[in-house]
């Protein structure tokens, strides 16, 4: 009897097995290191929000990614670092191991870039991030799509001189104040300016906001004693409405106050009111709801009572398409990797493979149903940015909607380079880091770090 007994729980031990077994080869586990609460959270909620809409639409619509669906928990970061790497540490082998890390920081990112190296996991920072990390030869596991910090400012001075002051010569004498955020993330952007204006023959004037940005009165009454002609404000969460009603306060023009990446969204001009009519800034994809993929998720997702945004007005919202575009390039960089190495589940280190031969051409937008919405992007072993361009929008508080003023826009990328390779190369001898080859087809290195 005994004996029987120790033979049925045995072959229940292999049947159970067998079912965890299949259950890791069919699913992929993405952690949600997202900030729903604190002064940042309009930024964290709409971003998180877009990708966690997008993989539900995938898992509800495909089965996932070639028939491996997504799974993921998450884990309040409240855009601290510390609680940051903690939520990494958490998560990171749950549910058989993370495939990549997104958490939305610089600063969270950063410090995780030689963690990221060392578990092989590749850390993912859209439209942001450790500039130096474009250069995949010497940060494997770092990732940057879209724009880096030099392209954004490099290209609000292109626009400046190319849309506003009918030709970048005329850059030359002018003054250009940075309002920046008060931590890695503001500070990023301080030398390249220095470097851009010295090419131009503007000049710089970089003020900081400490955090989070709600006291700026006397940054403000140091803008009206410089009379710059444009400020570029580097903000982010509550910074960006305090600085267009401040500006406002202290009689300084909002249309010359010309906003980043992460001071272009609904959640930064809504709360500023009128004062934010005319303001201007980055984008690398634009608001609104009329694109198929969002129709997609709205009819899909919402209607099947599963979206993650509890104010629906923010369906279409810079932060949420933003977060839209990210499940994109996640999800795309998945695919390609399975289109190497099968389709199915995926190592963090498979995973590192998709995104850097991550192509989106125009064809491949336009079957996802995102033209308009995604920007191509071609990422490779030197370059793990792959867009460099973006366009420009200027918000109507009448009509409470953004409008595209400019076309698309070019970062200087040889002057960008410079820098990236300089700071990359230092990078690497401070910390003892051999630059690993990368081939003309960005398909010999192994995949294996």
């Amino acid at each position: 009897m005994k004996k029987r007994l120790l033979t049925l729980m045995v072959a229940l031990g292999s049947m159970l097995a067998v079912s965890t077994s299949v259950l890791a080869e069919d699913t992929m586990y993405v952690p949600i290191p997202s900030y729903r609460v604190g002064p940042y959270a309009a930024g964290g909620t709409g971003y998180f929000g877009g990708i966690l809409d997008y993989y539900n639409l995938l898992n509800e619509r495909d089965g996932g990614v070639n028939g491996v669906k997504l799974i993921w928990s998450e884990c309040e970061t409240e855009y601290s670092v510390e609680r940051g790497v903690e939520c990494y540490k958490r998560l990171k082998d749950r549910e058989g191991g993370a495939v990549f890390f997104d958490p939305l920081s610089v600063g969270i990112s950063t410090a995780l870039i030689e963690t990221g190296r060392k578990d092989k996991m590749p850390i993912i920072a859209v439209n942001h991030g450790k500039t130096a990390g474009q250069r995949g030869d010497i940060f494997p596991y770092y990732f940057m799509p879209g724009i880096n910090t030099y392209d954004e400012h490099s290209i609000m001075v292109h626009f400046i001189g190319d849309v506003l002051e009918g030709g970048r010569d005329n850059l030359k004498g002018k003054k250009i104040a940075m309002l920046y955020h008060g931590s890695p993330y503001g500070r990023e952007a301080i030398d390249f300016m220095d470097s851009m204006c010295e090419k131009h023959g503007c000049t710089h004037h970089p003020l900081e906001v400490p955090h989070p940005g709600n006291e700026q009165q006397s940054q403000w009454l140091n803008i009206r004693k410089l009379k710059p002609d444009y400020v570029l404000l580097r903000g982010w969460g509550v910074m960006n409405p305090v600085a267009m009603q401040t500006a406002v306060r202290t009689g300084y023009p909002v249309s010359r106050l010309i906003g980043n990446i992460w001071s272009n969204s609904d959640e930064d001009v809504i709360p500023a009111g009128k004062a934010a009519d005319g303001y201007q800034a980055i984008t690398t994809h634009p608001a609104g709801t009329d694109f198929p993929v969002v129709q997609e998720i709205i009819k899909t997702v919402y209607g099947g009572g599963n979206g993650d945004l509890q104010d629906k007005s923010r369906l279409g919202s810079v932060y949420w398409n933003l977060g839209v575009l990210a499940g994109v390039v996640h999800t795309e960089a998945l695919r390609i990797a399975q289109a190497r190495f099968g389709n199915r589940a995926l190592t963090s280190a498979e995973a590192r493979w998709g995104f850097e031969n991550l192509k989106l051409d125009a064809g491949r937008i336009g079957e996802l149903g995102a033209t308009g919405l995604v920007p191509e992007l071609n990422l490779s072993c030197l370059d793990h940015v792959g867009g460099h361009l973006a366009k420009f929008q200027q918000w109507d508080s009448g009509k409470r909607q953004w409008n595209i003023v400019s076309d698309w826009i070019e970062g200087d990328v040889p002057l960008s380079q410079a820098i990236i390779d300089a700071g990359a190369e230092q990078y690497a001898a401070d910390n003892k880091i051999a630059a690993r080859p990368c081939s003309a087809d960005n398909n010999d290195d192994d995949f294996d770090l």
